[in-house]
C-alpha cells in the first residue's frame, strides 16, 4: 500500500484580501482508518462539515486572529458533531462510558495544555486550553480535570448527551468477540487541526474518544505533547491520528518537526517517511502538518483519512480517500 497524500475534492477558492508577507493557513483531520463502507450520505455530511468548519477557521486567520483560536475552533466544532470520534461522537470504553482526551500547543512559547480520561465535559479541547492558560500544569486527568472544568465554568453535560446507539452496538459486538479483535480501531477517529497565523505563530490541537472497548483509564497519544500534538514556531505544527500506543512510542508529532529541524527535510518528506516507517511495523494512521511557510502535508497509511486544508496561497480542499 502506498502512502496517500493527494487531495482530491476541491470546493472553491476563498477570496483573498490584502496578502500578508507571512503566509498563513490551516489543516484539519477527522481520523484515519478503514473507511470503505462509508455510505454516500455519511461521506457527504462529513465533507460538508469539514468544508464549513475550514471556511470559518480560515476567516479567523484572514481577519488577523490567532492560530490558537483557529485550531481550538475547529476541534470544538468537530467535538460538537456526532460525525467524529471526539466529544459528542466519542466511542465507549469497556464499561460503556466515554472517556475523552485532548491537547493543544502554542508554538510561540511551547505552552501546552491537555486533559485525559474526562467525562461529561462538552468540549475537552476548550478545557485543555484553559489548563495551559490558567494553571501551572500541562495535563489534568479524570476527576481532577472534571473539578477544574466545573470551577472555571466550562460546559458540563449529562452522560445522555454522548449517547449513541450505533457506538453502543459496536462496543457490545466487540465484547461478544464477534470481531477479530476485542479492541475496535474505529473508522472515524481522532480529530485535530494545525495552523499558522499572519504573525507566524503555529498552533496544533487534537481531541479523541479513543478506541471502542478500551480499558477504563486507557490514554492514547492525543493528549500527549510530542506524540499526538506538537507546535514549534519556525519549524512546524503536527496533529496525529491512528494507533495511539505506537504514536506514543515513536513520538510521531515531535519527530516530524525534529527531522525538519535537524535533518533539513521538507515537511512532506519528513511526514511521509514517518508514516512509511510506521507501516513497516504494522502501525497505522495519519497526520496533518504545517510548516513556517504554510506548506501543508497530510499523509496516511490507511484506506482513508478525513482531511482538509486551505491557505492564503491554496484553494480549500477536502478529501477522505
Amino acid at each position: 500500500m502506498q502512502i496517500k497524500c493527494l487531495i482530491i475534492a476541491t470546493y472553491f477558492l476563498i477570496p483573498q484580501l490584502i496578502m500578508a508577507d507571512q503566509n498563513f493557513g490551516i489543516a484539519v483531520h477527522g481520523g484515519a482508518g478503514v473507511m470503505k463502507n462509508l455510505s454516500e450520505e455519511r461521506r457527504t455530511k462529513i465533507e460538508e462539515k469539514v468544508n464549513e468548519t475550514l471556511t470559518k477557521a480560515y476567516k479567523i486567520l484572514n481577519d488577523g486572529g490567532t492560530s490558537m483560536d483557529a485550531v481550538e475552533f475547529v476541534v470544538s466544532e468537530f467535538e460538537d458533531s456526532p460525525l467524529f470520534n471526539a466529544g459528542k461522537g466519542s466511542v465507549y470504553n469497556s464499561n460503556e462510558v466515554q472517556e475523552m482526551d485532548a491537547s493543544i500547543m502554542n508554538g510561540k512559547d511551547r505552552s501546552a495544555g491537555a486533559v485525559a480520561s474526562v467525562r461529561n465535559v462538552k468540549n475537552p479541547i476548550k478545557l485543555a486550553r484553559k489548563v495551559s492558560e490558567l494553571t501551572e500544569h500541562i495535563m489534568l486527568v479524570g476527576d481532577g480535570a472534571y473539578e477544574f472544568a466545573k470551577n472555571i465554568g466550562e460546559t458540563i453535560v449529562d452522560s445522555d448527551y454522548f449517547y449513541s446507539e450505533k457506538n453502543l452496538k459496536r462496543l457490545r459486538k466487540a465484547k461478544d468477540k464477534l470481531v477479530s479483535s476485542n479492541i475496535i480501531h474505529d473508522k472515524i477517529g481522532t480529530v485535530g487541526a494545525v495552523a499558522i497565523d499572519k504573525n507566524g505563530n503555529i498552533a496544533a490541537a487534537t481531541s479523541t474518544g479513543g478506541m471502542t472497548n478500551k480499558m477504563p483509564g486507557r490514554v492514547g497519544d492525543s493528549p500527549i505533547i510530542g506524540s499526538g500534538t506538537w507546535a514549534q514556531n519556525g519549524v512546524c505544527g503536527v496533529s496525529t491520528t491512528g494507533h495511539g500506543e505506537f504514536f506514543i512510542k515513536y513520538q510521531v508529532a515531535r519527530e516530524v518537526c525534529a527531522r525538519m529541524e535537524y535533518m533539513n527535510k521538507s515537511i512532506s518528506d519528513s511526514s511521509e517517511e514517518i508514516l512509511m516507517e510506521l507501516k513497516d511495523i504494522n502501525a497505522y494512521g495519519g497526520l496533518i502538518a504545517i510548516d513556517s511557510e504554510a506548506n501543508i502535508s497530510m499523509p496516511f497509511n490507511t484506506h482513508g483519512m478525513i482531511r482538509g486544508s486551505v491557505s492564503n496561497k491554496t484553494n480549500i480542499n477536502v478529501a477522505i480517500y
